[in-house]
């Protein structure tokens, strides 16, 4: 059994003009946000083996989050995750197959646009997140998908399991 966690990274600071996007940061709530994810995802059991983080500086603050509640994974700062499409994601995916649970810290649209493309082609296991994921993706959401087969990276070999949104697991 392979599992995949496409997270995208928690809230960050507005952009201004003069502001370098790359070096956006989280704001407190992103932090915070990012810190109650990490918990929510290791309690319901999905830790990864490796995670591949975009280089953007918010990709990089919400892992630290990330790995204080994990501990040891695999981790790999990826200059391709940065804006990536649908298929850029999809491809550095595939590329990184092995781990049993492969997380991705990355952006929209990338992520959400391929979110949408696993669930078109396998479908869901939850219909209330399927639902949910396909109005958004918002900014420390995690999409957990689970497929069967070991090996290559499918998407239509992966079901979704679960949707998460730091609004669900955070006290506001």
């Amino acid at each position: 059994m392979q599992r995949l966690i496409l997270m995208r990274h928690a809230k960050t600071e507005p952009w201004t003009e003069g502001i370098d996007d790359h070096a956006r940061a989280l704001t407190p709530v992103g932090h915070e946000a990012a810190a109650a994810m990490a918990s929510a995802l290791k309690a319901e059991g999905w830790v990864p083996e490796k995670a591949i983080i975009s280089t953007a500086r918010r990709t990089r603050e919400t892992w630290v989050h990330l790995s204080g509640v994990f501990g040891t994974c695999d981790m790999t700062l990826e200059d391709d995750l940065y804006l990536a499409g649908e298929r850029g994601v999809g491809d550095i995916i595939a590329d990184n197959d092995g781990a049993r649970t492969l997380m991705i810290v990355g952006h929209n649209p990338g992520l959400h646009d391929l979110s949408l493309s696993i669930l078109r082609a396998a479908g869901s296991c939850d219909h209330q997140a399927s639902i949910r994921i396909a109005a958004k993706l918002p900014t420390g959401g995690a999409v957990m998908f689970e497929a069967e087969e070991d090996g290559a990276f499918v998407p239509a070999h992966f079901k979704l399991r679960n949707f998460i949104k730091p609004k669900d697991v955070m006290s506001l």
